[in-house]
């Protein structure tokens, strides 16, 4: 079998070690896996070489046959990396790992390929079994031209570390990876490599500069000429180093991670303190506009003793700078050591202080986090603004007692929010908390700002429909503000309020006011991105914000965000891309294929939408979103009787966990109609009628856009032809507000929603329809030359 590509004899290479597939034969069965998964990956049919009597000799019995140099012409070599098989005289290393590396060098596409989303990959994909000496490590690296990024198939428990097998318990793996998982990313990175090469173009690739040398001419008797082509050549270098040479020599940028501070106190009950002080130090820093600081939640993963290198951490963070720290305290009285490491490479140690200090008061606790952050930005050459000096200084309470109970509050809070503890119980101890504080100091502005929190985790869903929805928390919110004007976390509460009760000019000016005091604050940022008030590029720009400050358990959840952005802008290789990097991150195929599918079936691709809706259903028939998807796929297919099999299957799914959304009931309100249970369609429609109009009324975010569809395409299927068009109509001027709702790609779906079918030639339906699609095409343009000025196209 001959390589898809022509001019290649394979698609992959497995090399390996003989000795790693002896006893429970691991390779041969990593192989079949690997061929099994591809199967449903690519459409064709790819070709691996396997051998499964490998060469296995040292250097001096080799014999290289031609016919391995013939099969080492493929397109992605695959390593089985062991310790065994880090071994200069092996066959392994010399006449394939080696060999492959040097051939591939000199090949049309060379070794390293440019994915479609602008990354960078290796052809060379290790599979790494063990792990590896720091000598081992070193001498793959040195080969490969850079850091070994493997995907790991190792299990590790305490003693042991052995080669992940299918079958073992993932809760015991300290790694907590899944054999099934692992074997589809190395699919998916065998086909982002592939994609690669089939879309190489080589006039991309840099042209060698093809100078020719002149014999140098005598000199001239008219120097004053030579003189002033040689000024006027000077001037023209110096003008072209002002423009480029910053470009080309950008400063590093001041991007810092706090780390979790290890509580090194005998006991433990002296955790909140600690944790306070780092929680100080972060906000000190992220009040510096000059710098980009990561959120609590992208540092909270590193909260254990046991942590990855520095400049691991550094990487997976994306950031150049880490602070780390640890204390204690006796008594009143605590020691606090912190330093800053540079951290992309190796650890350099930029600075670091000890602070002893005995608490007396509060200003002896504010002043330490104070002196940190001016310490940190001293180190860093960042010259304080007054606003921002004064911000780093501020004096929050003058009760010891009350800050204290704040502390204590907010580790409650932070618990809850982390996930570590779901439970009602921790919303309660911080309520508790926060009460007590306010009886020391009545006017301590940050403890309302704990209290709105508290109630807004409380009582959301509760009072959504309520008529004083969330009142609570917008009184808490000004109390705050009331007692420190200066206070960003009240603005960004204010903010996400008046965006909730769908009042998106009074939700943007709270949110710049929280900016302009924490330009580091991820959730603020959220915010906007997802209210970008008719401005599709703000949001790509503000989701793109959001996943550089927050790096925590959530940033999946904005990569498949942006993904459905750039899917509404028409860049439909650029959410395939961001739908990719979510699933690197955390593995979770049922997403992955979620993703997939809606790509597919909104981008008009519904065949393949309806072959990721399946994958989803099959590893779990009973999940809401891929009912949802398998209905609406079939639906776009004409596939009406299957379609009303999967929205019954939804809404009965949705009823047993007791969460039912009446907007739903439109599209099976459709498959019935399309089926002929007039009936039962009548009965939906009633219902969503009601629903949209009391969304609509009382202003909730899906009222902005996702009733008005809903209305419209409800009397469409009805034959009721101005209610229709009347409700399309408020549903294009509502798009002037808000892009996207419940990531229903409305401008593209538009013109093929089978709801629609009767109304297709109807000269008012298609004047809403160019209207909509001309904003579409100005959103697109933007985007694009967004991304060419970023250098992300």
């Amino acid at each position: 079998m001959s390589s898809i590509i022509p001019g290649y004899n394979y698609d992959i290479f497995i090399s390996y070690r003989q000795k790693d597939n002896k006893g429970d034969r691991w390779v041969s069965e990593f192989v079949e896996a690997l061929k099994t998964e591809l199967e449903s990956t690519f459409k064709e049919e790819i070709s691996v070489y396997f051998d499964i009597n490998p060469h296995d000799g040292l250097l001096e019995t080799h014999d290289v046959d031609e016919s391995l140099k013939e099969k080492l012409k493929c397109l992605v070599f695959i390593p089985i990396i062991s310790r065994t098989y880090c071994d200069p005289k092996s066959f392994a290393w010399v006449h394939e790992f080696k060999a492959f590396i040097e051939q591939a060098s000199k090949d049309q596409y060379g070794l390293k390929v440019k994915l479609p989303g602008g990354n960078v990959a290796n052809r060379v994909l290790p599979v790494q079994i063990h792990d590896l000496d720091a000598d081992d490590r070193k001498m793959v690296e040195n080969e490969l031209g850079g850091h070994l990024r493997g995907i790991e198939f190792i299990y590790r428990e305490a003693g042991i570390d052995k080669p992940l097998a299918p079958d073992d318990d993932e809760n015991k793996n300290l790694n907590s990876t899944k054999y099934g998982i692992q074997i589809v990313k190395v699919a998916h990175a065998v086909k982002d490599i592939i994609s690669a090469i089939k879309q190489y173009n080589p006039e991309h690739k840099e042209e060698e500069s093809h100078e020719v040398k002149k014999p140098v001419s005598p000199l001239r008797k008219n120097h004053k000429k030579s003189v002033i082509i040689g000024s006027a050549m000077a001037l023209a270098l110096m003008i072209l180093g002002i423009l480029f040479v910053p470009r080309l020599f950008k400063p590093l940028e001041k991007s810092i991670a706090v780390l979790p501070f290890i509580n090194e106190s005998p006991v433990d009950s002296n955790k909140y303190f600690i944790n306070g002080i780092m929680e100080e130090v972060l906000n000190n820093l992220q009040a510096i506009k000059e710098f980009r600081v990561v959120s609590r939640t992208s540092t909270d993963q590193y909260k254990d003793h046991d942590r990855p290198t520095i400049p691991e951490i550094a990487r997976k963070l994306g950031v150049n700078y880490i602070v780390e720290g640890s204390g204690q305290m006796y008594g009143k009285t605590f020691i606090l050591r912190v330093q800053l490491i540079k951290a992309k490479r190796k650890e350099d140690h930029e600075w670091g202080d000890t602070y002893k200090k005995e608490i007396r008061e509060v200003s002896d606790y504010i002043e330490i986090p104070s002196q940190i952050a001016q310490a940190i930005a001293a180190e860093l050459k960042t010259v304080l603004t007054p606003s921002e000096k004064q911000l780093i200084e501020k004096k929050t309470t003058s009760s010891l007692m009350a800050h204290e109970f704040y502390l204590r509050g907010n580790q409650e809070l932070n618990q809850y929010s982390s996930g570590n503890l779901l439970t009602r119980g921790a919303l309660d101890r911080a309520e508790r908390m926060y009460k007590k504080a306010l009886e020391f100091d009545s006017t301590f502005a940050q403890v309302y700002v704990g209290f709105a929190k508290v109630y807004w985790y409380k009582h959301y869903w509760s009072e959504y429909f309520s008529d004083t929805y969330l009142d609570s928390v917008l009184f808490l919110a000004n109390k705050a503000i009331s007692f420190d004007s200066q206070l960003a976390e009240a603005y960004t509460i204010r903010g996400k309020y008046y965006s909730d009760i769908g009042k998106p000019e009074l939700a943007a000016k709270e949110i710049d006011k929280a900016i302009k005091l924490n330009p580091n604050d991820w959730s603020s940022y959220l915010i906007k991105a997802q209210n970008p008030g008719g401005d599709l590029l703000a949001g790509i720009e503000n989701y793109h914000k959001v996943y550089s400050l927050n790096r925590g358990s959530e940033s999946p959840g904005y990569l498949r965000a942006l993904s459905d952005l750039y899917l509404n802008a028409g860049f439909i290789e650029k959410a395939r891309y961001y739908a990719r990097e979510a699933f690197r991150l955390d593995g979770d195929s049922l997403k992955f294929y979620l993703n997939s599918g809606w790509i597919e079936t909104w981008s008009g691709n519904y065949l393949k939408g309806l072959e990721n809706a399946n994958k989803a259903y099959s590893m779990d028939s009973t999940n809401l979103t891929g009912l949802h998807l398998l209905g609406h796929t079939q639906m776009f297919l004409r596939n009406y009787d299957e379609a009303l099999f999967y929205f019954k299957k939804y809404i009965e799914c949705q009823q047993a966990a007791g969460q039912l959304n009446l907007v739903d009931l439109e599209d099976l309100g459709f498959a019935n109609w399309q089926s002929g249970n007039k009936e039962e369609a009548e009965e939906c429609f009633s219902k969503e009628i009601e629903y949209c109009n009391k969304a609509i009324s009382l202003g909730r975010s899906f009222g902005n856009t996702g009733a008005y569809y809903e209305l419209a395409a409800i009397y469409a299927v009805k034959g009721d032809r101005d209610k229709a068009l009347k409700n399309l109509e408020f549903f294009w001027q509502q798009q002037e507000l808000v892009v996207v709702a419940d990531k229903i790609i409305y401008v593209q779906v538009l013109k093929d929603d089978p709801v629609f079918d009767n109304m297709r030639n109807d000269t008012d339906f298609q004047k809403i329809v160019m209207k909509i699609n001309s904003k579409y095409q100005y959103d697109h343009e933007r985007v694009r030359k967004w991304l060419e000025e970023n250098d992300m196209l």
